[in-house]
């Protein structure tokens, strides 16, 4: 992580309403479904190894967050309701998901009719 990344200034997690707000010191603040970052986790067992790898996470809609725990100063590891916490979710990381929101979610939808997938779980 470069000196110039925008660090967090505020993490709260909402639970009602399943979405974590994240501000960051550039003034930019995000407000991300947990669903959304389960989905875009950067783990290994969603991201694959390498281009091409990545798994289509399905049904999880509901998807809450449990736990946040911060690792180090520059990342947190989010432990979700379905068991998923391998994760480890960088400032830098939650920044880019911030700003791609739109688009990533647009491309994920896409992605699961064209599998003929479901959102909500079996």
């Amino acid at each position: 992580m470069d000196r110039n990344s925008p660090r967090p200034t505020e993490i709260k997690l909402h639970q009602k309403s399943r979405l974590l707000e994240i501000a960051f010191d550039d003034g930019k603040r995000y407000t991300l479904p947990c669903e959304y970052l389960r989905v875009f986790s950067p783990s290994a067992e969603v991201r694959g190894h390498g281009p091409g790898q990545e798994v289509l996470q399905v049904g999880k809609r509901n998807v809450e967050i449990k736990e946040i725990e911060p690792v180090g100063s520059y990342a947190v590891k989010l432990a979700f309701s379905d068991g998923h916490d391998t994760g480890l979710y960088s400032w830098d990381y939650l920044h880019e998901l911030g700003e791609k929101q739109e688009s990533s979610w647009k491309s994920y939808l896409a992605r699961m009719e064209e599998a003929g997938a479901s959102r909500d779980p079996k």
